[in-house]
């Protein structure tokens, strides 16, 4: 473009800029305000809904309640911005998959389920964002005791997630209740090549290593997972774990 630029009559008239997208831009705005000051983003999402924001101003307020850890509040707004944004030809999907993560953390696997399918039922989604949602809807599959179903989605979304280590653990983690002993440890080696210093990580490293018959493998790994985060759950689990080869930590 700026070759043509170059070449054209210095008397033609110059492109006039671009119209910038006020609506995204709002919600753009409104998004980085609900990730560093939640509250501020509710009360600025409320009133931009009154004044006509739509399914943005929705979507924002939805994203402010996750931010305050109002699961069921944020899943619900989440729903309505989609629904919203489909009627209005928006882009839904992600919408959709941000509800679907919201019921999730809100404990009602079944609209998770829902929001989940909607957004991939949607075709829009591709690369990353795609393998994430995939990976969610595993996770809403495993909460529902469809392993089958969760190794689909992983394995799904390993082809376009393989870059988060969550993928990896989650898989070792499926594999491991299925049974599959030699799969849960090449994957959760992925895991660990990724994401080290993640406790959770190396606690399914000693889940697995524990079930192989590898004590000190599963020692090691217990109690760096107590190292890395010691009065977490992950914590709990990892000294719950460690005593029954008779250790304390």
């Amino acid at each position: 473009m700026l070759l043509l630029a170059l070449l054209m009559l210095q008397t033609a008239p110059a492109a006039a800029p671009a119209t910038p997208d006020l609506p995204q831009k709002q919600l753009d705005e409104c998004l980085d305000l609900a990730a560093s000051d939640p509250q501020r983003a509710e009360v600025k999402a409320v009133a931009w809904r009154g004044e006509g924001g739509g399914y943005r101003a929705r979507q924002c307020l939805g994203v402010a309640y996750a931010n305050q850890e109002r699961w069921s509040s944020a899943a619900g707004a989440l729903e309505q911005a989609a629904r919203e944004a489909e009627r209005e030809r928006g882009g839904s999907a992600e919408i959709w998959a941000r509800a679907g993560n919201a019921w999730l953390a809100a404990g009602d696997p079944a609209k998770a389920r829902a929001a989940l399918d909607a957004a991939l039922a949607s075709g829009s989604m591709t690369g990353l964002e795609l393998g994430e949602a995939y990976l969610d809807r595993a996770r809403v599959r495993v909460a529902a005791k469809d392993l089958e179903g969760a190794r689909g989605d992983l394995d799904r979304a390993l082809i376009d997630a393989a870059s988060d280590p969550l993928s990896w653990l989650l898989s070792a983690s499926l594999a491991r209740l299925q049974g599959d002993l030699k799969r849960a440890k090449t994957d959760v080696d992925e895991a660990l090549r990724r994401s080290p210093d993640d406790a959770a990580v190396q606690l399914e490293a000693g889940n697995i290593a524990a079930l192989l018959n590898d004590e000190p493998g599963a020692r090691a790994a217990w109690a760096r997972a107590i190292e890395l985060a010691p009065g977490s759950d992950v914590a709990v689990k990892a000294r719950g774990a460690l005593a029954q080869f008779g250790a304390e930590q």
